[in-house]
């Protein structure tokens, strides 16, 4: 098998992000095991609890700034009801509780330690702690208990335990406030030139890489838009100088832009971003910006939207989720059981000629009709991927591409064709014998030329509680498309089918090179505050003619900079 991998989770959104990963982690665990197609390993590392049960936690790097995750707590005492004895470490394991009790008490709950519970396995709320039966009708309250006015911060619905080495607090800076913000790239470069945040963080990976049998490699995930991406900026050096020949996948991370009104922070995020943008990517294996805003310049576009998502845009609750939906469906190529494909292998089919940017698509969830084989759904969509750019590159439509990796989860194998036998097929997908070779058949299609590398997988994305039931009515409870709204009130949510793919594609041009035409108008001298924070003049010049050079890269012709350029004179 391919190894493990050590995930990062570094700033607040990067934060919502990991909690509903991890809670996707969570409910796949909750499957039959012998259906499992993605192996828990990869993600999680294995422990026993005070009764022998088997038990799994993120194997988990996070930073977060003070006052960032609420009621949880890192590190804690040995001892206690439910605690975990790690079965290649001997040391102590906090772990957390859930609140999902029927009375519908807010989430903010959630965080609260086991070492808490009474000798009755009951905590003070009165929720069982793990390992007691669960809470009744989870689905019923889940609307109740998950709001978007009861979250506050991604502890609130974070409903995994996690190891004291997991969450590593920055307490020079506060989460929330008009003040002592992490703001500029510089601030977070600093962080991580202090020797003791550098001892602290290399202790933390070495605990984890210690106990892997064999390391793949690092998934970082950074925010994009504030001091972080500076922190992540030293962060995937430090992985590159000491982790030579490991995987570094990087997702850059940003919530949908609502500070526009605000120069300063609207600024300010135009910077961070690119400067995090060419650092990142300079010392990952491959970067992806993973972002539902339709923009990350300076002008603002309107939030990408879903058929059949009747998402909050302005909830970091909500977009999040569908961010983690589409990012546990990328990186399936590096976790399946069935493949030896490791995080390297994934890398190397995007990145070759300078290429380490990626966008990513995502049809949240894939529209499939209940009952209609994958030809059939395939079929509709001849022109058209159904599918929604997240990498804010403004252009919603993609003609070709270099190389792509697309994955198709959610879809039963052995219900591919619909025509009878002896029967003509209905088309050359419904001639194909298997549902990998239909999407094979079918992106070869759409991109003719290009790389592309598929997986298709029956286990779906699961969508139970804490992750939010923000689906239209015409989703049964397995995601799959009704051709009417039902005339009963409709079952939550509890599974959907996705389609996502990594794409080296000339829509970064778009990206990249809007931000450096946004950089190059821009007066540094008007914005002193963020280059006093340990940015030089010198250093963010080259980091603009890189993010430049880094754009010509997804160019499809010679000549577009210099047509554009005369455009932004006229």
């Amino acid at each position: 098998m391919p190894g493990e991998a050590v995930t990062l989770q570094l700033g607040h959104y990067a934060g919502c992000v990991g909690a509903h990963w991890w809670g996707l982690q969570a409910a796949a665990l909750r499957s039959p095991a012998e259906a499992a197609e993605l192996r828990a390993a990869a993600l999680l590392r294995t422990g026993r609890a005070a009764g022998g049960r088997e038990t799994h936690t993120p194997r988990l790097v996070a930073l977060e700034l003070k006052g960032g995750v609420g009621a949880l707590r890192p590190g804690g005492q040995p001892g206690g009801a439910g605690l975990e004895a790690p079965v290649a470490w001997d040391g102590e394991v906090a772990t957390y509780l859930e609140c999902a009790s029927a009375g519908g008490s807010a989430p903010r709950d959630a965080g609260r330690r086991t070492e808490d519970a009474s000798p009755d396995r009951k905590g003070r709320s009165g929720t069982a702690v793990q390992g007691a039966s669960p809470a009744p009708s989870r689905l019923a309250v889940s609307q109740e208990v998950y709001s978007g006015s009861s979250v506050q911060v991604w502890s609130d619905y974070l409903n995994v335990h996690l190891h004291p080495k997991s969450i590593y607090i920055i307490h020079q800076y506060m989460h929330d406030g008009e003040c002592g913000c992490l703001e500029a790239f510089g601030q977070g470069e600093r962080l991580l030139q202090d020797p003791g945040c550098i001892e602290e963080l290399e202790d933390r990976l070495h605990f984890y890489v210690e106990e892997c049998d064999y390391l793949q490699g690092f998934q970082v995930l950074c925010d994009l838009h504030n001091g972080f991406s500076g922190v992540g900026a030293k962060v995937t050096e430090l992985l590159y100088d000491e982790y030579s020949g490991k995987g570094i996948l990087t997702w850059g991370l940003t919530p949908v832009v609502s500070n526009v009104g605000d120069s300063q922070k609207n600024f300010y995020r135009l910077l961070n971003t690119a400067l995090g943008i060419v650092h990142l990517s300079s010392h990952s294996s491959l970067f992806c910006p993973l972002s539902l805003s339709g923009s990350l310049g300076i002008k603002p576009q309107p939030p990408v939207t879903f058929p059949f998502i009747n998402y909050d845009a302005s909830l970091n609750y909500h977009s999040s989720a569908i961010l983690a939906a589409a990012l546990d469906t990328l990186t399936a190529p590096y976790r399946l059981c069935s493949s030896q494909g490791s995080m390297m292998d994934l890398a190397e089919t995007l990145n070759f000629s300078g290429r380490k940017v990626v966008a990513a698509w995502a049809s949240v969830p894939f529209p499939a009709l209940r009952g209609y084989s994958l030809p059939d759904t395939l079929c509709t969509y001849q022109q058209d991927v159904p599918w929604k750019l997240l990498s804010s590159c403004r252009e919603q439509k993609v003609s070709c591409c270099f190389a792509q990796s697309v994955v198709l989860r959610g879809i039963c194998k052995e219900s591919h064709i619909s025509s009878c036998p002896g029967k003509q097929p209905a088309s050359l997908l419904h001639a194909c014998e298997s549902t990998e070779e239909v999407l094979q058949r079918y992106l070869h299609t759409l991109f003719p030329g290009a790389l592309s590398t598929s997986h298709v997988l029956e286990q779906p994305c699961n969508t139970l509680p804490p992750y939010p039931q923000f689906f239209s009515p015409l989703l049964t409870r397995q995601g799959f498309l009704l051709d009417k709204p039902p005339s009963y009130s409709s079952a939550a949510v509890e599974s959907i089918p996705v389609l996502a793919a990594l794409q080296s594609s000339p829509v970064l041009h778009t990206l990249l090179y809007s931000l450096y035409k946004d950089l190059q108008k821009l007066n540094t001298r008007r914005w002193a505050s963020f280059f006093s924070a340990g940015v030089e003049q010198d250093d963010f010049q080259e980091a603009l003619q890189e993010l430049r050079t880094l754009s010509q890269c997804y160019e499809m012709g010679f000549g577009a900079d210099g047509s554009e350029d005369e455009a932004d004179s006229d």
